[in-house]
């Protein structure tokens, strides 16, 4: 735009800034247009793109191929530990008593296996009194029945059972039902010859033995081996007296019974 010639030089100076700076923003409005269009045009096409994954159609799923089966490398067995039996697995191989008729006999073996099960299995019964009606429980028939009756025939006639402990039981049970005489028996029979090995085994004379010293009540170890080689058979009281070496001591009577057992079962 041309000024007149007459216009002062500080207007036309006001002038020419004012219309360099109009032009200056005409260019910026141009590359702000030129961005918002690039702009627009780059949404455009996203818009576009999302909306034909929308609309368009299923894509055909992709099958996978069938896995490679390989057989697994051949495994060792692991190695078989045996474990020691536990507390409550050996208690549930316990065996209960035999039923008891009341022969005298056999009442020291009965009562033997019914203290021996209350040892081994004490958490089955909370008292003295569980443990004496267990024990009743196997009185089947014979003497045994009839004290087993008459004890309950005196609850009924005092409301009171008589028995109050397994130790009162037991005494008892001792004077009924064990031999009257088992001591003065058993001395005699140390005292005879009746208790001889004869042909029976080693084994069956040692039972035999302990249990007659047992009810004699010898514990003298000297009393012992005399007693005990004295029953044995003569060939194997020879050979324990002259073993060359390890000979079993005249005050020893365990190392009587294990010679005797060697010898027997040689």
């Amino acid at each position: 735009m041309s000024l007149p010639a007459d216009t002062p030089p500080a207007i036309a100076d006001a002038l020419g800034y004012l219309q360099h700076y109009l032009q200056e923003l005409t260019e910026r409005q141009n590359t702000s247009e030129h961005v918002i269009n690039n702009i627009l045009v780059g949404l455009t096409a996203q818009i576009q793109q999302l909306t034909q994954l929308m609309t368009g159609p299923t894509p055909t799923p992709t099958v996978a191929p069938p896995p490679i089966t390989m057989s697994p490398p051949p495994v060792n067995p692991p190695s078989l530990v045996l474990s020691a039996p536990t507390k409550q697995q050996t208690r549930s191989k316990l065996s209960s008593p035999p039923d008891f008729s009341g022969e005298q006999t056999s009442g020291r073996a009965f009562l033997n296996s019914c203290t021996l099960y209350l040892c081994l299995a004490p958490e089955q019964f909370s008292c003295d009194e569980e443990k004496i009606f267990w024990t009743l429980a196997f009185f089947k028939d014979g003497h045994a029945v009839r004290w087993f009756e008459n004890l309950f025939r005196q609850e009924t006639n005092t409301s009171v059972f008589p028995i109050q402990s397994w130790a009162d039981f037991e005494q008892q049970f001792q004077s009924q039902f064990f031999l009257v005489n088992a001591e003065a028996d058993a001395v005699n029979a140390l005292e005879g010859s009746s208790y001889y090995q004869g042909n029976w085994t080693v084994d069956d004379y040692l039972d035999r033995f302990l249990t007659l010293v047992s009810d004699a009540g010898y514990t003298d170890p000297r009393t012992l081996v005399v007693k005990f080689r004295q029953g044995l058979k003569a060939n194997i009281q020879g050979r324990i007296a002259t073993m060359p070496f390890r000979q079993a001591a005249n005050t020893d009577p365990e190392a009587w019974y294990a010679a005797a057992r060697r010898i027997d079962q040689a």
